[in-house]
């Protein structure tokens, strides 16, 4: 009994030896999470970046007049950014402007009904009682209660927080998420409260964020769900690629070195233990502390010559094709971001994920981010993000040759969803499919990183730390994929250095 004791009250494991001296290799959000709390604590602090700009997976592409962001495109949880400011003592709002986008989605049906989802609950409830019913209202209200509950319930001890051992999960929450249902599967979950086909969709399909069906998923990912759909969506000013601009520029104020357009190669060690980065072009950049922020698998293999059994036995998300067009065409009916549902549901996930293969009747995402700050355009232009699912590169398909036939069927797909004369609308465009994902360095050409499954989650997630000194980061890691959780992940690597409890305001900078 006092041995199972030390192992419910011990603190997460920190790496060993001098911490003076932390380089991060790659300033993804993750990586710029942790460097802006390492600095706040007085660290010495490089970031290496590949490209010439900072971003990772949220980078920029700028052509004719148009600024387009070429990954996440729905942010929420924005304290979360601002909490890396904190960290450094600087008010976020002086660096980045934020606007709610109202409504959060705008939602397409077979049937022709649509639905808003808005972040209000008494607004929602109102809009689901006008298009579907008051009943299906007052589900929603009960739904709500459910998945702020889940919130409350695994932000602390589940998600913030490092865990080193299933141990680690023995905590009073753990009855209370076993007691309100949480880890039976999420569709039926969802479906104790709404009953609407309608509504169904609209709150479960974030299970495709974590790489699994709704009908696979456990109802603790529906805390996404709350995530965006009842915490709200932003969108900065100047596009989501604003954010680590924003917060680059913040660390570099601070003192955070950066070395853009330089490439690591290896991670030079002593057994167990890291020295010092080496670059493509030969540099050795020596370190106390270095932390990976790669997609994890790539970071292993590449970088420090290895694939132990936890990361190659991974299992991956699906992925996507992502269309990218500057435009002439405007269409009056959409908003910001708007879903559009197929006639089938659950075979869109049986397509990607059970049989691998393209979508027979696709569901799918438009965001329209000229709807909230047209400057990312020429005057009188618009831009469109439209992402269809896939498989990841498991399913075979040579996208070298698929990717300008599946970009035709995406405009046909959109025009037949009402987006007449999006063809000859376009000016500009860019096409990423699942194998520029994995040119990109993402294993599998999968963004969303390897899947939840329950054997792929919490502490059975790959770990976040390595050796004596060697720390992971992003959404490879704990706690998982998407812009909140890769936020909290340079959190957590952050106090793999400094510990759970540490003040990272605790020092003045010079």
């Amino acid at each position: 009994m006092d041995n199972l004791l030390n192992r419910l009250n011990r603190s997460p494991r920190t790496v060993t030896g001098p911490t003076d001296h932390v380089v991060i290799v790659g300033a993804g959000l993750a990586g710029l999470s942790a460097a802006m709390r390492l600095r706040g604590a007085g660290k010495k602090v490089t970031v290496i970046e590949r490209e010439a700009v900072p971003g990772g997976r949220a980078g920029i592409y700028q052509v004719d007049g148009y600024s387009f962001d070429t990954g996440p495109s729905v942010l929420t949880m924005p304290d979360l950014i601002a909490d890396c400011f904190d960290a450094l003592g600087e008010d976020m709002n002086s660096w980045l402007k934020l606007k709610p986008v109202e409504p959060l989605y705008r939602s397409f049906y077979p049937d022709g009904s649509v639905l808003d989802v808005h972040s209000n609950p008494e607004q929602m409830a109102a809009e689901i009682e006008s298009v579907i019913g008051p009943d299906e209202a007052a589900g929603y209200l009960k739904y709500v209660d459910f998945v702020s509950k889940l919130y409350k319930y695994e932000m602390q001890d589940f998600i913030d927080r490092n865990i080193d051992s299933p141990f680690d999960l023995l905590t009073p929450n753990l009855m209370r998420l076993i007691q309100i249902g949480a880890f039976r599967k999420l569709a039926p979950k969802v479906r104790d409260y709404l009953k609407d086909p309608r509504t169904e969709r609209v709150y479960s399909f974030q299970a495709m964020y974590a790489g699994l069906s709704p009908y696979q998923a456990l109802a603790i990912y529906a805390v996404i769900a709350y995530m965006d759909s009842v915490s709200g969506v932003f969108f900065p000013e100047g596009g989501m690629h604003a954010i680590p601009r924003a917060m680059a520029a913040a660390a570099e104020k601070h003192g955070v070195q950066f070395r853009y357009s330089t490439e690591v190669v290896q991670v030079e060690r002593t057994e167990r233990r890291a020295n010092a980065v080496i670059t493509k072009d030969g540099d050795r950049i020596a370190a106390d502390v270095v932390v990976l922020n790669p997609d994890l698998p790539v970071a292993w293999r590449d970088l420090l010559g290895e694939t132990p059994w936890q990361v190659s036995r991974l299992s991956y998300s699906p992925s996507c094709a992502v269309l990218l067009t500057g435009s002439s065409a405007k269409f009056n009916k959409i908003k910001h971001h708007n879903i559009h549902f197929g006639n089938s549901w659950r075979g869109v996930f049986d397509d990607l994920i059970d049989k691998k293969k393209l979508m027979s009747d696709p569901s799918l995402l438009v965001t329209n981010p000229t709807f909230t700050d047209p400057s990312l355009a020429p005057a009188g232009k618009e831009i469109y993000y439209v992402l269809f699912p896939t498989p990841n590169l498991t399913a075979g398909y040579d996208w070298k040759k698929l990717g300008p036939r599946y970009r035709d069927e995406m405009v046909r797909v959109l025009e037949e969803r009402g987006y007449l004369g999006f063809s000859d609308g376009v000016e500009v465009e860019r096409l990423t499919t699942p194998q520029d994902w994995a040119d990109q360095g993402m294993e599998q050409g999968a963004p969303f990183a390897s899947a939840h499954t329950f054997l792929q989650t919490g502490p059975f997630r790959p770990k976040n730390i390595y050796g004596e000194n060697i720390i992971f980061t992003g959404s490879g890691t704990t706690p998982g994929v998407g812009v909140p959780m890769v936020l909290i992940s340079g959190r957590l690597a952050a106090e793999r250095v400094l510990g759970r409890d540490a003040n990272y305001r605790s020092r003045a900078w010079n």
